[in-house]
């Protein structure tokens, strides 16, 4: 059994699966999901858990390249644009319409329960060396 890093058998697994380039969409509730990439579905109730805390386990297990996000974030979510930025800060910033159309590219779709809009984020994994 594990006991440190994420928990979750299905996310776990997901991730050792990734490989460089690979896609990683990380949303709120509110985000259309498409079909095709596999989703690792962690919402409980509205808020929980909270976006930022998947995040940040999230960066504690991958190599992150490009992170993009929809450029209403900083509009309509303040503090979810200033987590991003922090943790990004060559953050690329695209109309949400073209965040959606780029998840269904993703490998992997990990919803939140983060119940506030444009917490959205799409990770391309890197490479650790």
């Amino acid at each position: 059994m594990k006991k440190a890093g994420i928990l979750n058998r299905h996310l776990a697994g997901a991730l050792a699966g990734l490989g460089h380039g690979d896609g990683v969409l990380v949303c709120d509730v509110g985000m259309p999901i498409p079909d095709g990439p596999r989703v690792v579905d962690l919402a409980f109730r509205a808020g929980v858990p909270a976006f930022a805390e998947v995040l940040d386990g999230l960066l504690g297990e991958l190599v992150v390249e490009v992170a993009t996000a929809a450029e209403e974030v900083r509009r309509a979510n303040p503090e979810a644009a200033q987590l991003l930025e922090g943790c990004f800060p060559a953050l690329e910033l695209v109309p949400h319409e073209r965040l959606k159309e780029l998840s269904a590219q993703a490998r992997l779709i990990v919803r939140t329960g983060e119940a506030r809009p444009y917490a959205n984020v799409l990770l391309r994994c890197g490479v650790f060396f």
